[in-house]
């Protein structure tokens, strides 16, 4: 991606330099900015030693005449408080933005395609990007899903960027004019992050407010959040697409019984694509087939690229299959929403849950409850789960997940039940036993491809 100018000859602040601050930073310097750059880890401050960038930590002085500061995601911008260098940089005047931000005003007349939602986000990132790719269309595929923005390769003027977009990325930008701005469903997540309810809603309908007029807006309806989100942005006069799961629409995409539709137009049938199983998939897909006739794919080249979609790592990915058990790792789970949908896809579950507890728990997982045939439970939400299940599901408090791995599979051995499947679907965040959900997703596979086959017996806390 070649650098453009509205940032040379400024001064802006970068703080947080993990993947997408060490990105901008590269960029920005690139770009002819003076980059003042800092990270409390001294490792990652290590990183810019290459870079036309000077490592200075934030104060008055050190940063005066700021223009911007390029904030990280991962920092907090308004709760529980702003953190002490947001206030730092509007006490200087500057504006507090992110890489999308940059990205957006850099790149003005670049055709996106921002992508959002509390869950399906990056699958449907993917799935849009494969579609695309499958029908030899120039497009680039990052932002909050693997490749930072600014590290994107540049496209011809036909190209397509496909973003997945954060709550935390879009609190911290103002200029993006998607052409096609995808929101695919709802439900409470990073209350801590946005201090209500209300506050993650309008992050995310940020997205919203930002497309052009003449951009098609694709909303999942199958949450009342979302649906509200379709009532008032139709009562304002704009076009919506909406998509829907279960039920025909009349105007739309839906799926029914795996197969998307347009009003009775049969679009395609999602039936024996694994990486596409379950309802939740379905919504996914039909958000991406939505975005790619918006884009002018064809239904052949749809139908076409469908079947070859991979998927992605820990989302309902099958790792392993030993004396006839299925092992799938659904590290991405980090909420019981996430949870419910790898639940509702399988039958003669062993499951594996915990890590660190979000508001509400698995209380909203009951009606799935009689697919477990047993719950392995890990981490600190090991005995809140076990409340939670106590009469319902037979559980174990295993602890570790090595521990709860080779415990499920000594279960669904000694059981026999039908198509049985050990299921790491957390509904918790990862950071009380790992550094995220893919090192947790990592672990999964590991243990399992390190399997002989024979059951391990393991202490275990019954609950």
């Amino acid at each position: 991606m070649d650098p453009r100018n509205p940032y040379s000859g400024s001064r802006v602040a970068v703080f947080g330099l993990a993947r997408s601050g060490l990105s901008a930073a590269r960029w920005l310097a690139a770009a002819g900015a003076e980059v003042l750059a800092w990270d409390d880890d001294a490792g990652r401050r290590a990183a810019i030693a290459s870079l036309p960038v000077r490592a200075v930590a934030p104060d008055p002085g050190g940063w005066a005449g700021i223009e911007a500061l390029v904030l990280s995601p991962g920092v907090p911008l308004s709760h529980p408080q702003p953190h002490p260098v947001v206030a730092l940089a509007r006490r200087l005047g500057a504006r507090v933005i992110g890489d999308i931000e940059v990205f957006a005003t850099a790149f003005p007349a670049a055709r996106v395609v921002g992508i959002t939602g509390t869950n399906g986000k990056s699958t449907t990132t993917a799935l849009i990007g494969h579609l695309l790719r499958a029908a030899g269309r120039p497009v680039a595929v990052g932002g909050n899903l693997g490749t930072p923005v600014l590290d994107l390769p540049g496209l011809p003027r036909n190209g397509t960027h496909v973003l997945e977009l954060s709550s935390f990325q879009l609190d911290l930008t103002t200029s993006l004019k998607p052409a096609v701005a995808v929101w695919l469903n709802l439900t409470p997540d990073h209350l801590d992050r946005h201090g209500d309810l209300a506050g993650y809603v309008a992050a995310k309908r940020r997205l919203l407010d930002m497309a052009p007029p003449e951009a098609t807006l694709v909303i999942g309806i199958d949450d009342p959040a979302s649906l509200a989100q379709v009532t008032a942005l139709q009562a304002a006069g704009r076009e919506v697409l909406p998509v829907a799961v279960g039920r025909a629409i009349e105007h739309g995409i839906h799926a029914i019984d795996g197969r998307l539709y347009r009003q009775e137009t049969l679009l395609a049938d999602l039936n024996g694509i694994r990486s596409l199983r379950g309802a939740h998939n379905w919504q996914n897909a039909a958000a991406a087939v939505a975005a790619g006739l918006a884009l002018g794919l064809g239904r052949d080249e749809l139908r076409a690229g469908l079947p070859s979609f991979a998927g992605l790592p820990h989302r309902m990915e099958q790792v392993g299959l030993i004396d006839g058990i299925a092992f799938v790792n659904d590290s991405k789970a980090t909420n019981a929403e996430a949870a419910a949908r790898a639940l509702a896809s399988f039958g003669s579950i062993y499951w594996i849950a915990g890590g660190l507890p979000k508001t509400g728990g698995i209380g909203a997982l009951t009606h799935y409850f009689p697919r477990v045939r047993q719950a392995f439970l890990i981490g600190q939400a090991a005995p809140e789960f076990a409340r939670t299940l106590a009469g319902r599901v037979r559980c174990q408090q295993s602890g570790d997940l090595a521990t709860a791995l080779h415990q499920a599979y000594a279960a669904a051995r000694a059981d026999g039940a039908p198509e049985p499947v050990v299921l790491l679907s957390p509904a918790c965040a990862s950071f009380d036993q790992f550094a995220n959900y893919e090192a947790r997703g990592d672990r999964f596979r590991e243990l399992v491809a390190a399997m002989t086959g024979g059951p391990v017996s393991r202490e275990a806390v019954r609950c």
